[in-house]
Order: C-alpha cells, then sequence, then structure tokens
C-alpha cells in the first residue's frame, strides 16, 4: 500500500500537460531585473552601483541578517540602475538593473557539463559554501538553505528527507529534474546527508511519475543511504509536515518545524542547487520554471536565468493567448495571480500559469451550508469555516486559539466548498492579524 499523511487531503485534476516535455533553456533576456528580496527573511543590500559590469554569478548583494541570503547577478553586462520595481508579490521591492552584454560568467565558476561525484568538505564547508551561494527553498517557500542545514543546539537530524512529490496541479518542473538531472540530484542529497551529519534519507514522490520512480531508484543503487519511496497521489503530499508524516509517520508538533521530530526536508531542486554550489562553485543564478496552461501553444519546462521578465517566458511558450483570464504565479491551488507579466522570475517561481477566461473567474459566494467538508479535508485538522467566520468578524483571539497559524494555505477547503466561500482569503487575514498581535506582545 501506497505511504501518505491520515487526515483530510483532495485530489484535483492534474493536468500534468508539460510532463513529457524536456527541459529547454530560455535564451538570456537583454534586460535582467533582479530583486535583492526573492527569500522569506530580510532583504539583501546591494554591493553594486550603477554603471558597474558585472559578470554571471558574481554578488551583487550581500544577506543582511540571520535569516537572509545572498543575491548574484544571472547575466553580464552593466548595472544600469537600481530602483524599486514591481514584483511577483505585487509589490514593489529594491531591484538591481542590468542592461545584458554578452554572457560572461564569473572565473571560479564550472560552467561544463561533467558529473563531480567525489567531494572531500566537512559539513561545515557544506553549509558555507550553500550560503555563499545564495541557495533557498526551491519548492516556493524560499526559506535560506543553510539555515535549515544549522541544527540547533539540543536538536539532532536523524534522516534527511528529499521533496520530490510535486502535488500542485500542472507543475511538472521538479518531475523534469528528477528525470534529467538525477545523478547531480543524487550528488546533491549525498552533500545535504553530510552537511546534517545523517547516514540516511528518503526521496518521497507522488506515484503519479513512475518514470522518475523508476529512475532515482535505479540510480540510488549506487549511493548509500538514499532510497526511493512512491507516495499516494493526494494533495498536499508536498507540503512539509504531511511529507514527513507519510514517510516517517512522525508528527510535527503544533507551532513547531520537522528537526523537533529528527528531520530535515529540501526540494530536489534544492538538492540540484546544492549540488551546484558546492562542486562547481555555481550560486543560484537559474531556475527551472514550468509554464502551462490549456490554451497556450508550446507550454513546456524552460531553464530560466532570474530576473528574466515573464512576458519573456510566455512569449517562449507561444505568447499570451487572446482568451487568456488570468496568469498566475506558482500552481493553481496555493499560487497568487499577477496583475502584470512585466515582473521578474525570482528564486521561487516554480510555476507560470495561463488561465483562460472561463476559468478565471469565481463563482457566486452562497450561505454556509454546514456541511464540514472543510474541516474533514483539511490536512491540518483545523475548522476552516469557524476560522473565517471569527476573521470576518474580527475576532482575533478565537482564530489565534483555534491555530489559525498553523494552517499552510493549502487551498484545499475553498477547493472543496460548494458554497464557494473564500475560506483561506479571511484565514490569510486571520493569520496577519494574528502574527501582528503576536509581534506586538514582544515588544
Amino acid at each position: 500500500m501506497l505511504k501518505t499523511f491520515p487526515k483530510g487531503g483532495i485530489h484535483p485534476a492534474e493536468y500534468k500537460i508539460t510532463a513529457g516535455k524536456p527541459i529547454e533553456v530560455l535564451p538570456v533576456p537583454k534586460t535582467a531585473i533582479i530583486p535583492v528580496s526573492q527569500h522569506l527573511g530580510a532583504p539583501s543590500t546591494p554591493v553594486v552601483k550603477k554603471g558597474d559590469t558585472v559578470k554571471a554569478g558574481q554578488l551583487i548583494a550581500k544577506s543582511s541578517a540571520f535569516v537572509s541570503a545572498n543575491i548574484h547577478s544571472s547575466v553580464s553586462g552593466k548595472v544600469v540602475k537600481i530602483d524599486n520595481v514591481t514584483d511577483t508579490s505585487g509589490y514593489r521591492k529594491t531591484s538591481v538593473i542590468i542592461e545584458v552584454e554578452g554572457d560572461e560568467w564569473d572565473e571560479k565558476i564550472d560552467t561544463g557539463k561533467t558529473l563531480k561525484k567525489e567531494f572531500g568538505l566537512s559539513g561545515e564547508e557544506i553549509i558555507k559554501k550553500t550560503e555563499e551561494a545564495g541557495i533557498v527553498g526551491l519548492g516556493g517557500a524560499t526559506f535560506p538553505s543553510h539555515i535549515k542545514l544549522s541544527v540547533p543546539k539540543g536538536k539532532k537530524a536523524e534522516v534527511l528527507i528529499i521533496n520530490g512529490a510535486e502535488c500542485e496541479p500542472y507543475l511538472t518542473s521538479d518531475h523534469r529534474l528528477m528525470l534529467e538531472k538525477g545523478d547531480e540530484l543524487m550528488v546533491g542529497t549525498k552533500l545535504l546527508m553530510k552537511a546534517l551529519g545523517v547516514e540516511k534519507a528518503m526521496i518521497g514522490i507522488e506515484n503519479n511519475k513512475p518514470d522518475a520512480v523508476e529512475h532515482l531508484t535505479s540510480l540510488a543503487v549506487n549511493y548509500k543511504g538514499i532510497s526511493v519511496h512512491p507516495l499516494k497521489v493526494m494533495y498536499p503530499q508536498g507540503a512539509e509536515k504531511q511529507l514527513i508524516k507519510s514517510l516517517i509517520n512522525r508528527e510535527v508538533p503544533s507551532g513547531g518545524l520537522p528537526i523537533d521530530v529528527g528531520t530535515v526536508v529540501h526540494n530536489v531542486g534544492t538538492a540540484v542547487a546544492v549540488y551546484e554550489a558546492v562542486q562547481k562553485n555555481k550560486p543560484l543564478v537559474e531556475r527551472l520554471v514550468t509554464i502551462s496552461g490549456k490554451s497556450l501553444k508550446n507550454p513546456g519546462n524552460f531553464m530560466v536565468r532570474i530576473g528574466t521578465p515573464v512576458s519573456e517566458l510566455i512569449e517562449a511558450a507561444g505568447g499570451l493567448p487572446e482568451d487568456t483570464g488570468k496568469v498566475i504565479n506558482g500552481g493553481p491551488m496555493m499560487g497568487k495571480a499577477l496583475n502584470t507579466i512585466e515582473v521578474p522570475v525570482t528564486k521561487g517561481t516554480s510555476g507560470i500559469l495561463v488561465f483562460p477566461e472561463n476559468e478565471s473567474k469565481r463563482e457566486e459566494v452562497q450561505n454556509c451550508i454546514r456541511c464540514a467538508r472543510c474541516v474533514s479535508i483539511c490536512p491540518m485538522a483545523l475548522e476552516p469555516y469557524l476560522l473565517k467566520a471569527a476573521s470576518e468578524r474580527g475576532m482575533w483571539e478565537i482564530v489565534e486559539n483555534d491555530k489559525a497559524l498553523d494552517c499552510m494555505e493549502c487551498g484545499s477547503c475553498s477547493y472543496i466548498c460548494p458554497s464557494r466561500l473564500p475560506l483561506l482569503d479571511y484565514i490569510r487575514l486571520g493569520k496577519s492579524n494574528v502574527s501582528r498581535i503576536i509581534r506586538s506582545r514582544k515588544q
């Protein structure tokens, strides 16, 4: 029987229409717009100025706090300005704007394709190189990876979990990465194991990717301590806490972290990025992005330089269809709609989805019928209808006591609601206000 998590979950239509599309390399943009905040935590501080010439892979913004990440240029050319530019969040953020001239890389970076399996670095050295390379979680959360690898005093990592579930509909970039960069993924996993000081790593993959399961299983024979585990197709299987429960049957406590139950979780893309950083001296300057949609002429999986305008990615996919109603950054369940396509691809851009007009409008909201379907499918065992009602009325104490902060914003409740209530919208409102109240208590 396939492993899965015990509470809730849904199975939306998958629409993995780009699963058979090999990785294509998107041409280098004419202008790169690189925000200095592409991660959870404090924005980085620019270390270049207008008029400077930079190379691909060169540091252009240095992490400015404990929770922060370095930013590197993804292109070579001239810094034309440092300005506030709208990014995929919809907010204007400080960005380094580079006019591209050629494609010259920093001399320290190995741009060759030869696999480098052997390494003699210590765990501390691997963590340091991960930090220097500006690597963050590439599953969408963008938490700085070096912090995850730095196990706090009093805690101990026992097993590394590599997340290859990719449970969001439409998205297939992780799938293609597992198929086309399997050895790099394996070496990256060994590096992460060394950094954490663990002897065991488990790669979890939803069973709708049998080719990836078979491929990585065959590779794992040559990498001691790594095993591959097919998982039941169930959204949100790729959520950190659900994946931990599925694979090692441990439950992260409310308000806790994976390390509290002896594990650390990294995405497959992050593992490949760690391989490139440690073995090739290559910082995180590009990532694999799925661009998909039922009306697109050429949907696919593109390797994209950070800072490339989303409009250029859409152009490579055949241009914006006439029936477009919405463009989404991320997957359809957890992603957010863009108000313009003139925004840059960032470290957290796992997918760009182009939805037709007839699928882009919310249905009319009806009264709650007290069916409790939102309760039965919530993977965190919350009561979405109650959190929505309390948030709507500003009853923040109820929102806090009923553990709204445990909500991972998977969207399952809104998806399943027969009355089409905007449950997640109100829960997000509640989380925001409760977080503000908790911060004010600490001041």
